[in-house]
């Protein structure tokens, strides 16, 4: 007599019909019951359960599992046959079983094979691989999505890893012309912590331009202590998007020493890290905030620089400190408890020439540079009077403008009217807008852009500290 296998090697299923097995011989094998009474209240032959007896005792609980024939999966029919209805079946995904059998019928009456059954075309319909039949049915793409190994990129240690990807959110907000709008969101998330390490509202398209602007923050210190993921990643995991891939980021990788790893194209399976952010965010920060699409009962809009300003303090307060459900613990713990060093940029200058890539050519005047209507100065601007300078700022703070000359970091330029304020370049020409407005309708208006953006700030201010007091109209945005 051949060996049995061990239990182990036989389905849930195998095992639980043996145990459904032995309970009904269990009264009999504890001298509970007799074997003719166990008969008539199972309708089980008496013959039938000796032998369960017989193979329990000789050889336990895997004596009781039904053995399959040894044929079992064979099929009774000719290869060529055989070949014959897989391709039909595969061929002619819309058909039925009945119009396969048919067809294979067809086709052995003129070769004169032996005609199939019904039943056999059918059991060899069923037999056939559902990930054969995906690959058949809806091509690679789909088989791949469903069936193929997805390699889960894991970090070790923070900053080894940062995704990076874009979403269009599902809110609408109030853009330059008062309009409603849905704003895009760039994310780099550290793969380790899952922590957020830079981010970027814009009513624009993705672009290259925004994603360096995210890098550049992502990589530099913030000014808030209580954000404190910087540094220079190992990798940077992205999609195939041209935003992405742009010649200037790839340049600013290898300059700054980061490997880029791109997704699959069309396949973005491997990043459902960053997948679930953006849900987060839809979840536990957008849903209660005026605008979103699936609330729409609220008629007061928020402006993008609002939005800017909530979702800052939801990042920084709330998700930070928030169990992830993966990693198990809070992702600014996670960050800071690992005891390392962030690899950093030579100088913030560097790091501003590879990526503030928002770069316009302007002469030095008497009295500084004039760009947007403002008069930016710096005592190193004396000695380049009437030289053609480069200068390059984040359009989130246009209060200091970075100048280079011939492709060397010059100094850092600051306005003085908006010094003490945070002013995005989107609220000049929201400003401007106004005053060209005022001309055209009354002729009245002769403020110049910068008062009209410093009352602004002094309203805001007085908002704070008198809250009834009647809040500015002035639209303030913060990206361009």
């Amino acid at each position: 007599m051949s060996k049995i296998p061990p239990l182990t090697s036989y389905s849930e299923e195998q095992r639980q019909k043996a145990m459904d097995k032995y309970w009904l011989i269990a009264p009999y094998l504890n001298q509970e019951k007799s074997l003719k009474s166990i008969a008539e209240e199972t309708k089980i032959s008496k013959r039938t359960l000796h032998n369960w007896i017989s193979k329990y005792e000789q050889f336990g609980l895997k004596g009781l599992i039904r053995k399959s024939r040894k044929d079992s999966g064979e099929f009774k029919i000719e290869k060529n046959v055989m070949d014959v209805i897989k391709n039909l079946i595969i061929n002619h995904r819309r058909n039925s079983v009945a119009s396969i059998h048919r067809k294979i019928c067809e086709v052995c009456n003129k070769n004169n094979w032996k005609q199939p059954s019904y039943y056999q075309v059918y059991s060899i319909s069923k037999s056939l691989s559902p990930n054969l039949k995906k690959l058949a049915y809806e091509g690679k793409k789909e088989y791949q999505n469903k069936y193929d190994l997805v390699h889960r990129r894991e970090a070790s240690h923070p900053n080894e890893i940062w995704q990076a990807d874009h979403t269009l959110l599902d809110i609408n907000v109030l853009n330059e012309k008062g309009k409603p709008e849905r704003p895009w969101l760039t994310i780099i998330l550290d793969d380790y912590s899952r922590a957020v390490a830079g981010y970027f509202l814009t009513f624009q398209s993705p672009s290259a331009i925004n994603t360096s602007l995210v890098l550049h923050q992502a990589i530099w210190k913030k000014g808030n202590r209580d954000w404190p993921i910087c540094g220079i990643p190992e990798k940077f995991y992205t999609d195939h998007g041209s935003d992405f891939t742009s010649i200037h980021l790839e340049q600013v990788a290898i300059d700054l020493k980061i490997n880029l790893v791109f997704s699959t194209v069309g396949i973005p399976r491997g990043r459902g890290k960053i997948e679930r952010f953006f849900l987060t965010v839809n979840q536990l920060f957008l849903q209660d905030l005026p605008g979103y699409l699936g609330n729409q009962t609220s008629t007061s809009l928020l402006t993008l620089k609002e939005l800017d300003e909530k979702f800052s303090i939801f990042i920084i307060n709330n998700y930070h400190h928030r169990i992830h459900g993966t990693t198990k613990k809070q992702p600014i713990l996670r960050w800071n408890d690992s005891g390392f060093l962030p690899n950093m940029p030579e100088s913030l200058e560097s790091l501003d020439l590879l990526l503030l890539n928002v770069a316009k050519p302007r002469k030095v005047h008497s009295d500084g540079i004039h760009f947007q209507g403002l008069r930016y100065m710096d005592t190193n601007l004396a000695a380049y009077v009437g030289e053609t300078v480069l200068i390059r700022y984040d359009p989130r703070d246009i209060a200091e403008i970075r100048v280079f000359y011939q492709d060397k970091y010059l100094c850092t330029a600051i306005s003085p009217e908006i010094s003490d304020y945070t002013v995005d370049l989107k609220e000049i020409i929201s400003a401007r807008n106004k005053i060209r407005r005022n001309l055209k309708n009354q002729l009245e208006s002769r403020k110049s852009v910068v008062e009209e953006v410093v009352i602004s700030k002094q309203r805001d201010k007085s908002q704070l500290t008198n809250p009834d007091k009647k809040k500015s109209k002035l639209k303030r945005y913060l990206n361009e």
